[in-house]
């Protein structure tokens, strides 16, 4: 995974460069919807720090990563949700699509619904 900031959408993103609908934001983390999303509820935690994937991070990014589950559990309340999922997708054959960490947090199924997912 490489480390170029320069054209990282979700750094874009965090830099306000692009525009996103943000649901939560704090001094190291965002939470922005999804724009393709895999569920009725999808949107996505970011770090503000570019991390490029789970394979680059170190004992350093301990308080961070949990930091951005504490957030995504805080966007589920907010949301009402009252079962989710979280999924890191990591690397490309894990799915990675964008180089840059970054925790999904899906919901909003109705008692019964098929929840497989492709995120």
């Amino acid at each position: 995974m490489g480390d170029d900031t320069t054209n990282c959408i979700f750094c874009k993103i965090i830099k306000k460069e692009i525009p996103a609908e943000t649901l939560q934001e704090s001094n190291d983390i965002v939470i922005i919807r999804d724009i393709r999303p895999s569920a009725p509820i999808h949107y996505l935690a970011l770090p503000k720090r570019h991390i490029s994937s789970i394979c680059d991070i170190t004992h350093d990014d301990e308080m961070l990563l949990g930091h951005l589950v504490y957030m995504a559990k805080g966007a589920a309340e907010k949301l009402n949700l009252s079962g989710y999922k979280l999924i890191f997708n990591v690397g490309k054959d894990g799915g990675q699509i964008i180089n840059h960490i970054h925790l999904h947090l899906l919901g909003g199924w109705q008692s019964g619904e098929h929840k497989a997912l492709n995120v």
